[in-house]
């Protein structure tokens, strides 16, 4: 297992591309494939399984290597509950490779902690990650109310590459 560390959270949109400094594809006369690494964003939610589903679906139709990353929260928690989160991490991660195993794509697996957004949008920068895969369940009228920007959110609107925001029933 890679030495980061990370955990997510869900929004209410539907599958987006957001567009910025895209290679153009193969078919274009253009070298290379149009991704060469897909940083998926894990999470214990049915939007963030079908998070690593489309990751590893994008990743297998251009030959791309996958990095599987679960952020632990620890803004709001240091004690039993990150050790839960570790734990669920782990599940996550090793589900991810699993899954990649499957459709012949290498999956590297990794860890952040801190806050979700940050964690994310710093990995993706350091790891050149040419897509950002992440989850987003949809949200009641209450949860909106108390979590108004959700990871999707922020980290679609601080990422220097596209991002691609799943739901669970896309």
């Amino acid at each position: 297992m890679s030495a980061d560390t990370d955990a997510s959270d869900s929004t209410n949109s539907s599958s987006t591309v957001t567009r910025s400094s895209v290679p153009a594809p193969s078919g274009s006369g253009a070298a290379g494939p149009l991704f060469e690494r897909v940083l998926v964003v894990t999470t214990d939610t049915d939007a963030g399984r079908a998070a690593v589903d489309a990751g590893v679906e994008i990743a297998a139709a251009h030959g791309a290597n996958v990095d599987a990353l679960y952020v632990v929260d620890t803004t709001e928690h240091w004690d039993m509950a990150v050790e839960r989160y570790e734990r669920e991490g782990e599940t996550l991660v090793e589900d991810a490779e699993s899954r990649g195993a499957d459709a012949g794509v290498d999956v590297e697996k990794w860890f952040r902690y801190g806050t979700a957004h940050r964690e994310v949008l710093d990995f993706a920068a350091a790891h050149d990650a040419d897509l950002i895969v992440v989850g987003s369940a949809r949200r009641t009228g209450f949860d909106r109310l108390v979590h108004p920007e959700t990871l999707p959110v922020r980290v679609q609107r601080g990422a220097s590459a596209p991002v691609l925001i799943v739901g669970a029933d896309d």
